[in-house]
């Protein structure tokens, strides 16, 4: 459901409509949270994502089965424009105008979004520093993270914000030392 840069032309206007909406209902919070465990459904179930990106499946059918997923927790202006993309064939956007969307909710909000590596899962002390050292960074009101774990650090973090890095990780730390010894 990733895309190039014509389907970033269609994700775009797409993910605008939806913010219109969601700001003239006073609702951004509350369909950006439905949109945030929208995405973490179909990043862990390759099959409903396979589903609902497959052409050969009906329209009706998979309408039917993102009502049933979405239940009625979810906002209905947010499940109204999920069946309308049924409609309009561009459900193969989904994933590309959920993060549009909340890369707009962010900006609304004067919110940056660090992308947090770690080896191991990071505890709320550890988080709250990274956030206070990117709100150090970027001056930002919010810091909203984006944790994914990689053992391969050994230890250490690497936090992208943007397109700043900074990588506080102990195999970036032996590759900086080795560099130097090379020399």
């Amino acid at each position: 459901m990733k895309g190039s840069a014509m389907n970033t032309e269609v994700v775009e206007p797409y993910a605008q409509a939806l913010m219109s909406v969601a700001q003239a209902h006073n609702s951004t919070e509350q369909i950006g949270e439905d949109i945030r465990a929208l995405l973490n459904l179909l990043a862990n179930s390759k099959e409903l994502r396979n589903f609902i990106v497959n052409p050969v499946v009906k329209p009706e059918n998979k309408k039917a089965v993102l009502q049933q997923v979405l239940g009625e927790s979810t906002n209905p202006f947010l499940r109204n424009f999920l069946l309308l993309l049924v409609d309009r064939r561009r459900v193969v956007l989904l994933e590309g105008i959920c993060q549009q969307y909340l890369a707009l909710l962010r900006q609304l909000n004067q919110t940056v979004l660090a992308e947090v590596i770690s080896a191991v899962e990071l505890t709320e002390s550890q988080q709250q520093a990274v956030r206070d050292k990117v709100t150090a960074m970027t001056q930002a009101e919010r810091v909203e993270l984006e944790t994914k774990l990689d053992p391969e650090l050994i230890g250490g973090v690497i936090i992208k914000v943007g397109s700043q890095v900074v990588d506080a990780s102990l195999r970036g730390q032996l590759r900086r030392l080795s560099l130097r010894l090379a020399q």
